[in-house]
């Protein structure tokens, strides 16, 4: 196995310091080390993160590969930094048995570029009926630990329960995604002025406000984990604060995109900024950032959602939800919450890389930049502000919000377990 020197770079954001990597663990960090044959990486002016780690992806494979597979998803997560991201199971077929995780599992072991987990569905089909294979799924190769319907809310108060009750057993964690469905018939944004004013079907926060209220009051009542995906509005940032206060086990993620658009961009009916949950106001985008500063949202996940063209090429009305994340997502997190001073490079990589990996159970991933660590990390070149063309994605979609918009921060380098899966800024 090769050694590589890191030179120079500010490790988490702190004092530069040099990183020799031996094989696939840090051997050691420190100042003026050197190597005999070792390749040197110079990364003065650089910041090293560990390895960024996203609890929200949505890969596609197997059914809707003109969207995304394992190996696309996986490249542009490389890109942008991660080396380890969990998979939704609303693929086709959904992954609600063993022997679909385990397919997703294998894919993203072939390929190589970063770890793959994949999510289980909670209940068999994504219908909210009956639950799924939970402890088949756990047991298999792919050991999964997150259930999540997403996509689709566990309204059924009952399933709900017995989910959470399912998986206590084995410490794993059910991610809801937080929508009354019918508070949410026929909603085509925001519920709010902007909505009145196009006349589009209007969608309240409180169709998400009320799923978590729930939802943490279930996770209390059985004493088990839950986890709220892309929580969208100040309501619900005040439920989360709330639920945590009286000690209930609940975590939340926030979208990059919710961290800084707002519903105002619906108004040029461009399908691009059409997203579940949708985009909302201003008021809500400052009560998200001030929530994952203070850590009453413990993590940013994409929810990178990958369309094909004619999904999103199309009148408002029949565009799909979604938007492509993972090789904008650091560049969005530094602009909201880093140059405002909102948070720290160490902050960044707890939200990033260190919690996230903690709540899917991501082993080897989220840990100290130091000697004997595993050597999953990711250079970034914090100085660089550029403008976001699609055209130049690893996703094998386009449907970014970003485009011709310049972002601060470009990712470099990517190392996974000591193998560069990109260098200056190109995929090995």
């Amino acid at each position: 196995m090769s050694k590589i020197l890191i030179r120079g770079a500010k490790v988490l954001g702190g004092e530069p310091q040099d990183v020799l990597i031996d094989g696939a663990t840090i051997a050691e960090v420190g100042a003026g080390l050197s190597a005999e044959g070792a390749e040197v990486v110079e990364a003065a002016g650089k910041v090293l993160l560990p390895g960024l780690v996203d609890l929200h992806t949505h890969l596609r494979e197997p059914g809707r590969e003109d969207s995304e597979t394992v190996l696309t998803g996986t490249r542009a997560a490389a890109s942008g930094g991660f080396t380890a991201v969990f998979a939704m199971a609303n693929t086709f077929p959904v992954a609600d048995t063993a022997g679909v995780v385990e397919q997703v599992w294998r894919l993203g072991r072939e390929h190589g570029y970063c770890d793959v987990q994949p999510i289980g569905a909670v209940t068999v089909g994504l219908e909210g009926r009956k639950l799924a294979e939970l402890g088949a799924m756990y047991e298999s190769a792919a050991g999964v630990t997150v259930f999540s319907d997403d996509g689709k809310c566990v309204d059924d108060a009952v399933i709900m329960r017995r989910a959470l009750e399912y998986v206590k057993a084995f410490g794993g964690v059910v991610a809801q995604h937080a929508q009354e469905p019918r508070l949410t018939e026929g909603a085509q944004m925001n519920e709010g002025i902007v909505s009145a004013e196009l006349g589009l079907g209007g969608w309240p926060a409180v169709a998400e406000e009320s799923i978590i209220a729930r939802d943490v009051l279930l996770a209390e009542h059985v004493g088990s984990r839950v986890h709220i995906c892309h929580l969208s509005t100040a309501g619900s940032v005040e439920i989360v604060r709330w639920a945590k206060s009286r000690g209930i086990d609940v975590t939340a993620e926030v979208t990059p995109h919710h961290l800084l658009l707002t519903d105002e961009l619906v108004r040029t009916y461009n399908p691009v900024y059409k997203v579940n949950p949708p985009l909302r106001t201003e008021r809500d985008v400052i009560a998200l950032r001030e929530a994952l500063a203070d850590g009453t949202i413990d993590i940013v996940a994409t929810d990178h959602a990958p369309h094909p063209h004619e999904d999103k090429d199309c009148e408002w009305a029949a565009a799909a939800m979604g938007m492509v994340g993972l090789e904008t997502a650091l560049s969005v997190v530094q602009e909201t919450m880093v140059d405002t001073g909102l948070l720290t490079w160490a902050g960044v990589a707890e939200r990033m890389s260190v919690k996230p990996a903690e709540i899917g159970r991501a082993e080897g991933h989220g840990r100290p930049v130091s000697a004997g660590e595993p050597a999953n990390l990711t250079l970034v070149d914090t100085a660089y502000r550029g403008s976001v063309d699609p055209a130049g994605f690893a996703s094998r979609s386009r449907n970014t919000p970003y485009e011709g918009r310049e972002l601060p921060g470009r990712v470099t380098h990517t190392w996974l377990r000591g193998k560069a899966t990109l260098v200056d800024g190109k995929l090995t």
